[in-house]
């Protein structure tokens, strides 16, 4: 098994058989010792956060794949923090695909002027490039197309896929009193036929959940999801 890629909060290695083994690390994005999804560096260590993310990512995927949606999981070992996942081909170097539903973090900040905080928001899909040097810039569908990393109709299965990962999300978040403010996806080609599907992960990682008002922190989430 070959170590090929080093990241924030995962190592992905590669499997003598094709397919991929991700380790979940206990790291998570944030900046002095705050969690934020949607940072870029690495800013604090929680204890218990891969296997936390693990499970919530196995339980996700499980239920995404009983709906026909397509994901590159194929199984997870929780002990030992890893996923098994199918070779897929990213589009460019990465993109990150978010679905907003409150107005919160980075959508508040560039739009504050037109938008109160909370404010409801009707599945909003953006991109961004994954580049750590230039913050993550977002970018159009007409841009995606020029440059080659997705066509036009490719765009649109994408989003119309985030749509429907999220509602899943939202809907699963609700079975225990959690509202979804936010969460990002990452997707990529799957198999002979090249079909899109979605990639990484789905933890507390890599979204805001809140409970009667209050940020849901990842570890807090997986319990109140899944239990102890």
């Amino acid at each position: 098994m070959e170590l090929i890629y080093t990241g924030k909060t995962k190592n992905v290695y590669r499997k003598d058989d094709g397919n991929y083994l991700l380790q979940f690390k206990d790291d998570a994005t944030g900046e002095n010792g705050v969690f934020d999804p949607g940072s870029n560096t690495v800013g604090l260590t929680i204890e218990g956060a891969g296997r936390a993310g693990l499970r919530l990512t196995k339980h996700f995927f499980e239920v995404l794949q009983a709906q026909g949606i397509p994901t590159h999981y194929i199984d997870a070992d929780i002990e030992a923090a890893t996923m098994t996942v199918k070779p897929a081909v990213l589009f460019g170097k990465g993109l990150e695909v978010i679905c907003r539903l409150k107005a919160v973090g980075s959508f508040l900040r560039r739009y504050g002027d037109y938008v109160q905080e909370g404010q409801d928001l009707d599945y909003f899909v953006e991109i961004t490039l994954k580049d750590d040097v230039r913050e993550d810039p977002p970018i159009t569908e007409d841009a995606l197309d020029m440059l080659d990393i997705l066509s036009k109709a490719e765009y649109q299965i994408l989003k119309d896929l985030t749509r429907r990962i999220t509602a899943v999300v939202k809907a699963e978040l609700a079975k225990k009193d959690i509202e979804l403010y936010d969460i990002k996806f990452e997707f990529g080609r799957v198999g002979e036929e090249q079909q899109i599907a979605l990639v990484d992960e789905i933890s507390g990682g890599n979204m805001r959940a809140f409970k009667d008002g209050r940020h849901i922190q990842p570890l807090e989430l997986e319990k109140l999801m899944l239990g102890d």
